[in-house]
């Protein structure tokens, strides 16, 4: 609609003999209880005509119309302008835009962006928080790439510290040599399962000490377990043989079982950083930090940095005895993930209690000078909470990723057979629509919500064929199919303008012109949340239009049918490739 902006313009120069700048006419789709299909935002432009909003609104309102041939009436309702846009020019805009093959695709920028998600330990299977991360990880790296960015999406493993000694120890003490084959485990649960054991067996201990008088935090300080794991943990950074070798071993497991979930929720990486390889990054970030002064050394030998002046506190960033903490390693990765890809950008996806962490981490780099630092951003995301309340991971009560998956393809064969509309379907095909409703559900639930919101997860409800679901928009996809089938559709730009199209007809034009921005406002917010509701928006249009207008195969006018045909496969071919960009598949058939 860029024409009728610059219509604006020259209306504002010859009624008022002023210049606006363009940024000043706004436009915006009109509301529906309101005759036509854009408004321009008037009260802006009432500093240069000297009149009344009404007044200034049907001066434009009658230039318009006069002088610009797809502008055909106006209304105008207070300081709002409503414009009418004649049928030849949505037609037009469909035919030679829209139909395009490449419509909605952005052509390489230039840039390149990395995306940072997963981020596991070691010690445990991924669980719901993690489902999270990962798919909102890998749908805002594939909607950079739809955007025009080269992308690369990398995976910073936790594979090192005190809770991986946790689950080694146990393992030593009680495993009797238990494997993921002999066991009939997944590697991750395997060593998650050792994990929870040694937190019972620790907990005992804590008891027992209490029990002898010793406080909470003395008993936790001195239990047996606890100072045996924290010697495992010295004996691995001196590289022990036999520690180093269990730590390969059982690590192998666990990445063994990653890789499966990982395929079953259809996330990829092109790199995975480990920290047993970057923990010891930084401490020359910290020496360079204080040659320049950025840094100061405490009398014990510590280096701090002060951030009080910035509205933040004192942060350690060197331990007295020289060994790093948290943030001098990820100083040091940053600098090494920057050597490895030159990136414009970096996108940490990370949980919201790290925000904290991420100011500081940003802001130290910033005052370091490196000029890379201003394309650091932290993509924080809220926790996930289910009806019945908040995960624990180290009592065992944590939402599984391999059960919820399952969970989610079991609810969805179940609803669909419900629905007994696929029994000529092949078992092959069962199978994989199954799969594909139920995590289309469950990663269009998590992915419709503002990252930042924290979200209460219900499966139920998430697998609904009505409402604003996955399902809905995928069995939409597969209705399209299926009528397209039906009606023997051929390809053909429509060049003929008719006339009489319905208002849903207009509407569904409109809904479609608006995908190339939402690509835009999406990847800009990396958040695909407003990508999914325009999707739905765009499948509950398609369905009040498949109910309002005649059957479309058996319309017999050519041009008008031709016309409902391609207007029914653009919206699937549009709902195909935004749902590809939240890593959901729109099955054919449903």
């Amino acid at each position: 609609m860029n024409f009728i902006i610059t219509a604006t313009l020259k209306a504002v120069k010859e009624l008022y003999n002023e210049e606006l700048a363009e940024s000043v006419i706004n436009i915006q789709e009109t509301r529906k209880e309101f005759e036509g299909q854009v408004t321009i935002v008037v009260f802006p432009i009432t500093k240069v005509s000297k009149k009344s909003p009404e007044q200034t609104a049907n001066e434009i309102g009658e230039y318009l119309v006069a002088n610009v041939d797809d502008v055909t009436k106006f209304n105008v309702v207070k300081g709002f302008l409503n414009l009418s846009i004649a049928e030849r020019y949505f037609l037009k805009q469909f035919n030679e835009e829209i139909m395009d093959e490449n419509f909605g695709s952005y052509k390489p920028n230039g840039k390149k962006v990395m995306v940072e998600y997963s981020s596991p330990n070691t010690n445990k299977p991924l669980h719901l928080g993690h489902v999270r991360n990962n798919l909102l990880g890998y749908s805002v790296a594939e909607l950079l790439k739809a955007y025009g960015y080269e992308v690369f999406k990398v995976n910073l493993v936790n594979d090192r510290g005190i809770h991986i000694c946790k689950s080694m120890l146990a393992w030593q003490k009680w495993g009797n040599g238990e494997t993921p084959e002999s066991a009939g485990l997944k590697g991750d649960h395997l060593v998650g399962k050792y994990y929870v054991i040694f937190d019972k067996e620790y907990k005992k201990e804590i008891e027992a000490l209490k029990a002898e008088g010793q406080t909470e935090d003395e008993a936790k300080k001195n239990a047996p377990l606890i100072k045996e794991a924290q010697q495992m943990l010295l004996a691995w950074e001196q590289g022990d043989e036999a520690v180093v070798s269990l730590w390969k071993t059982m690590n192998e497991w666990v990445y063994t079982g990653f890789n499966i979930t990982y395929k079953n929720l259809g996330v990829d990486f092109d790199k995975f950083y480990y920290e047993s390889n970057t923990y010891l990054l930084g401490k020359d970030t910290v020496d360079e930090g204080l040659e320049k002064g950025v840094f100061f050394k405490k009398e014990d030998g510590s280096v701090w940095i002060d951030l009080t002046a910035d509205g933040l506190d004192q942060k350690l960033v060197l331990r007295a005895d020289g060994t790093s903490v948290y943030i001098t390693q990820d100083l040091g990765t940053a600098k090494m993930k920057f050597d490895d890809f030159g990136m414009d950008e970096s996108i940490y996806v990370v949980g919201n209690e790290q925000d904290y962490h991420f100011k500081v981490l940003f802001l130290i780099l910033e005052k370091l000078g490196k000029s890379w630092a201003k394309g650091l951003y932290h993509l924080s995301y809220g926790m996930v909470d289910l009806p019945n309340g908040k995960m624990k991971s180290r009592e065992g009560t944590v939402v599984d990723a391999d059960e919820l998956i399952a969970d989610m393809i079991a609810t969805a064969q179940e609803k669909t057979e419900e629905l007994g509309k696929i029994n000529d379907f092949s078992a092959d095909y069962k199978e994989e629509l199954y799969k594909n409703i139920g995590l289309g559900a469950l990663k269009y639930f998590l992915l419709k919500v503002e990252p930042k919101k924290r979200l209460l997860f219900d499966p139920n409800e998430s697998i609904d064929f009505q409402g604003n679901t996955g399902p809905f928009i995928q069995y939409t996809h597969a209705r399209i199919k299926s009528l397209l089938s039906k009606a023997d559709y051929q390809f053909s730009i429509n060049t003929p303008i008719f006339s009489g199209i319905a208002d849903v007809e207009l509407e569904m034009i409109m809904q479609l012109a608006k995908y190339p921005t939402e690509i835009e406002t999406a990847a800009k917010a990396h958040s695909p949340a407003s990508l999914a509701n325009y999707l739905y928006e765009l499948a509950k249009l398609f369905n009040k239009f498949y109910h309002e207008i005649p059957p479309i195969v058996k319309t017999e006018a050519g041009d008008a049918k031709q016309f409902r045909l391609n207007l029914s496969k653009k919206t699937a071919d549009l709902i195909n490739k935004g749902m590809l960009i939240l890593g959901i598949t729109s099955p054919e058939r449903m």
